[in-house]
């Protein structure tokens, strides 16, 4: 008798998910909300740290530093995204196996391309101070900075695949005890190293590198159930294409929003130290803002993804509305917030008073950023969810059409002002473009 082929691995019948509510939606949002938040609140206490040594070549180079690695790491955001819009769907429909896949192929993906960042480090830190006209002394401690981050690479990007995974099956308070480890530990190291032991920027910089090992450890046991898959399974030819086309969608968009953000501050640099400085300590504002924000973004990705996998489109409909109502209310409050202790948060983060005063003179449109901004993270989550990556691509190469002739005009005219300008300007396109295409997208989805 010919031997038989083994059974695949068998799937849940497709269910409704649970009915969406303003409860289900907060529980969800409120541990990624807290957790994202953490992660800003890194980068200020960097800058605060050693913005105590009281100059402005410290702060100008942990920024500069930080960015050449987000500018690279980004690239592979589509890790996160990507992984939870099909997790989502996939957990929607009950198939246990394809949810596990994702995870398995996403976490390979992520240890390659830290690998590979590793290996060509040394092209990677070249063609950034290529690009970035800093000073020489901005440049010499960003790459003491850069020498010992650059080893953080692979766990830092198989990190995306574990927090998508975890946001795809609502396991958000998993996200939150994996940021506030990690976080956490950070702080409190750099603390250690910089003001205690006097190690400088090279001390924020190993702070981070262990903060980020240790975080993939604990972030692979939170998932631990995710990590059981047959190996067919791991390599259906049909599962690859589409996780392929997906995450090829969402890596050009992410290199292009990510190059327009670098762009900023590498514009910014060119205008000065205290400039750059001044400027690094304002992104820290808009930080905040996007990962507070997020939490509800994150929401209706999975929620989105589930409604979508489950064919449930009233589901679809009311997750968008929930999490546009709370995006909304947040971005609110975060503006109210920075409009009456703004000041005080530069304070803390700097004590060089030029560095203070030329952030003051920028801080309005930090207050308006939440508001401005709000629609495009909330547009983000939802088409991610519904894995409407073509449509999103797209967007993203018009807005920054937008946004590069908006700083060919403004920059001459406003200089820094005009960089801010523009950079508004961007996040108000994405949320008009990808408000526009939704309803054509949504149709089909769960029909």
């Amino acid at each position: 008798m010919a031997e038989l082929a083994p059974a695949p691995t068998p799937a849940l019948p497709p269910t409704l998910p649970p009915p969406l509510t303003h409860r289900r939606v907060l529980r969800i949002a409120a541990p990624i909300v807290i957790s994202n938040a953490t992660v800003p609140l890194l980068g200020a206490v960097d800058t605060a740290v050693v913005g105590q040594m009281g100059l402005a070549a410290p702060i100008g180079a942990v920024g500069l530093g930080a960015v050449v690695l987000a500018s690279f790491y980004w690239i592979f955001g589509f890790l996160r995204m990507g992984t939870t819009g099909l997790a989502a769907q996939a957990h929607g429909a009950g198939d246990v196996g394809l949810r596990n896949a994702v995870l398995i192929r996403a976490l390979l993906i992520g240890l390659a391309a830290g690998l590979v960042l590793v290996a060509a480090q040394a092209a990677i830190f070249w063609a950034a101070f290529r690009l970035a006209p800093a000073s020489t002394e901005v440049e010499r401690l960003a790459r003491s900075y850069l020498a010992l981050r650059i080893w953080g690479a692979p766990a830092t990007i198989a990190l995306y695949a574990i927090t998508g995974w975890l946001i795809a099956l609502e396991r958000t308070r998993g996200v939150l005890l994996l940021q506030l480890w990690m976080n956490g530990l950070n702080i409190g190291l750099d603390l250690w190293f910089v003001l205690g032991l006097g190690w400088g920027v090279p001390g924020v910089a190993a702070a981070t590198l262990i903060a980020e090992w240790s975080g993939l450890g604990l972030g692979l046991w939170l998932c631990r159930d995710g990590l059981r898959l047959a190996g067919a399974r791991l390599w259906d030819a049909a599962a690859l294409r589409r996780m392929a086309s997906v995450n090829g969608d969402i890596m050009i968009r992410s290199v292009l929003l990510q190059g327009s953000f670098t762009a900023f501050l590498l514009l910014g640099a060119g205008r000065g130290d205290v400039t750059l400085a001044a400027n690094q300590v304002l992104m820290q504002f808009l930080e905040i803002t996007a990962y507070a924000l997020d939490g509800f973004a994150f929401a209706a990705e999975a929620l989105v993804g589930q409604a979508v996998g489950a064919r449930a489109r009233d589901s679809l409909h009311q997750a968008v509305r929930l999490a546009f109502h709370w995006g909304f209310a947040g971005a609110a409050a975060l503006a109210l917030a920075f409009a009456l202790a703004g000041p005080q948060i530069i304070d803390l983060m700097s004590s060089a008073p030029e560095v203070r005063a030329e952030a003051r003179a920028y801080l309005p449109w930090l207050m308006a950023a939440p508001l401005i901004g709000v629609a495009s993270w909330i547009w983000d989550g939802v088409f991610i969810g519904a894995t409407a990556t073509r449509a999103m691509r797209n967007a993203m190469v018009f807005c920054v059409a937008l946004y590069a002739a908006s700083l060919a005009l403004l920059l001459p005219v406003w200089g820094n002002h005009g960089l801010w300008a523009a950079l508004m300007g961007l996040n108000a396109a994405r949320g008009l473009t990808l408000g526009w295409l939704w309803p054509r997208v949504s149709r089909g989805l769960v029909d």
